[in-house]
């Protein structure tokens, strides 16, 4: 099989593509073949030694994928070959075929395209998870949304319209925010040309704002945590701009609000259950047409270089597919 593989730390271009043998499950695990892998913003950073977690080379990019199940190891009673199935797995999918525990992979019918499926595991469990488990986002609360037209960003918006609540899309363009709007979002800043700060408290009202998800981090964390009102909640997703901020502390306290740490994978290590009830909403949303799932690029397996220059330049909205 085909496969792109990262055999030393570096950039995109480093890349390689490689012939590797067919895998074998073994007991409890199964083979999928990919029709669909999806890459994000971390897959810039897990290449270049830059990520929490330094995978042993070689190994191959892309955290979630869908396909068909191709074969099953001993003692598997979820799936079967020939189902439809998507999944995460930290790294790994950049390939035509990869062997997964098969407790991990979910079903998915067949009106849910692979491209979009592919792209539903890492964004929207993240997403669904802060919104529902670390923020505690209640109908009519407002949520600020930074990064908004992102695949993270584009997926806080459409959960948390689900959710009821009055969404505000934060980006760096126009385009951006119009995206954004066409998604759901109530209300837009650009923070490229308005200060963030102010402009959330123009929106948030006498009342501020409720909960703030943040994938981006660097200066605009500061900003967004002022625009907090009382007992509002700050969640930390990730930091894409490249900076991990510092903030006063003072600030948590006069507000009486949260930082609260969004951390995905382990707790769905911890909570297995609890990641597959969500998962079963997330794709119940999603072929009802309740979450776009928007694909932005379809790119060949040989093309990754140019997928991850795409996300890392801050160009992509939605999500990046690679199609083996």
């Amino acid at each position: 099989m085909k496969a792109i593989l990262c055999t030393r730390f570096g950039t995109p271009g480093d890349l390689e593509l490689a012939d590797l043998p067919d895998p074998r499950p073994g007991p409890g695990e199964a083979v999928v073949r990919i029709k669909a892998a999806a890459l994000n913003f971390f897959d810039t950073l897990i290449i270049a030694g830059k990520y929490q977690h330094r995978p042993p080379f070689p190994f191959s990019p892309a955290a979630e994928f869908a396909g068909i199940v191709e074969v099953v190891g001993a003692g598997v009673t979820e799936v079967s070959a020939g189902d439809r199935v998507m999944g995460g797995i930290g790294w790994g999918a950049a390939r035509e075929a990869v062997v997964v525990p098969a407790d991990q992979l979910v079903k998915i019918p067949d009106v849910l395209d692979f491209e979009r499926a592919a792209g539903l595991t890492v964004t929207y469990a993240t997403t669904l998870y802060a919104l529902r488990g670390r923020g505690a986002l209640k109908p009519g609360e407002t949520l600020a949304v930074l990064g908004a037209s992102g695949g993270t960003g584009l997926a806080c918006i459409e959960v948390g319209k689900i959710m009821g609540a009055r969404v505000i899309a934060c980006a760096s363009s126009d385009e951006k925010l119009a995206f954004a709007r066409d998604h759901g979002a109530d209300d837009t800043v650009n923070y490229a040309n308005e200060d963030l700060r102010s402009a959330l408290k123009r929106l948030g009202g006498e009342r501020g704002i409720d909960v703030v998800y943040d994938p981006v981090g660097g200066q605009y964390a500061e900003p967004a945590v002022r625009s907090l009102g009382w007992e509002g909640r700050y969640l930390v997703v990730g930091f894409a701009a490249g900076e991990i901020p510092k903030l006063p502390l003072n600030l948590v306290l006069l507000k009486s609000c949260d930082i609260r740490g969004v951390l995905w994978g382990s707790w769905v290590r911890r909570e297995p259950k609890a990641q597959q009830a969500l998962m079963a909403d997330i794709v119940t949303w999603c072929a009802g047409g309740k979450l776009s799932a928007h694909v932005h690029a379809i790119y060949p397996l040989a093309e990754i270089a140019a997928a991850l220059k795409a996300i890392a330049d801050r160009k992509v909205m939605g999500k990046i597919v690679l199609r083996p």
